[in-house]
């Protein structure tokens, strides 16, 4: 592992923040609003999560981790390729599993994909997984070293006391709010903003 765990740590929460601007975003464009999407903080931990077990197993598109027979015959473009569709058949898999245990443990259905053509179950659809994909191989291929980078920058002792922090505040808020969901088996909508009527 070329980077310490408390780097890890922060870009989990860099991510985790970023998946909740994303979904935010989503939310706007196809719905006119913005809420907290069933967390305190602006933080979705399962993204953050996903992109460091991806670069723990396959590392980024540049530098995977491939038998040696076959990163001789991969080129970049084979290698991004075989990257997308790894990230392609992860996100279809983790969708089904969290909307599936959500909906088992709240009673809600977290979000649903069945008015998206090529959608697999309700919790999964060929162009969302395909979107997220396309987005986790670019972050991957492009984004995640350079962020290391900056985030290395970081006095040791502050990024081991940020890290420590920012992954306090993510997982008790993950319990805290999920806990909040299978009590009421409803949503956690603590704030909504209407963007448009």
């Amino acid at each position: 592992m070329k980077y310490e765990i408390y780097a890890l740590g922060i870009l989990v929460a860099v991510i985790s923040f970023l998946g909740f601007v994303v979904e935010n975003i989503w939310l706007a464009m196809t719905k006119g609003y913005i809420n907290n999407r069933n967390m305190n903080a602006p933080f979705l931990l399962g993204y953050g999560l996903l992109i460091v077990v991806f670069y723990l197993i396959l590392g980024t598109p540049n530098r995977m981790v491939l038998p040696l027979s076959l990163q001789k015959k991969l080129r970049k473009r084979g290698k991004y390729i075989l990257y997308f569709f790894c990230a392609l058949l992860a996100v279809c898999i983790c969708e089904i599993v969290l909307g599936g245990v959500v909906e088992k443990l709240c009673g809600i259905e977290y979000w649903n994909y069945q008015n998206i053509p090529l959608h697999i179950t309700k919790y999964t659809s060929i162009p969302t997984s395909m979107a997220f994909a396309a987005m986790i191989t670019f972050f991957m291929g492009v984004c995640f070293e350079p962020l290391m980078g900056l985030i290395l920058q970081i006095d040791p002792q502050w990024m081991q006391m940020i890290s420590i922090t920012l992954m306090a505040v993510m997982v008790i808020d993950f319990f805290v709010s999920f806990g909040i969901m299978i009590k009421r088996k409803d949503y956690y909508l603590k704030w909504k903003v209407l963007l448009r009527k």
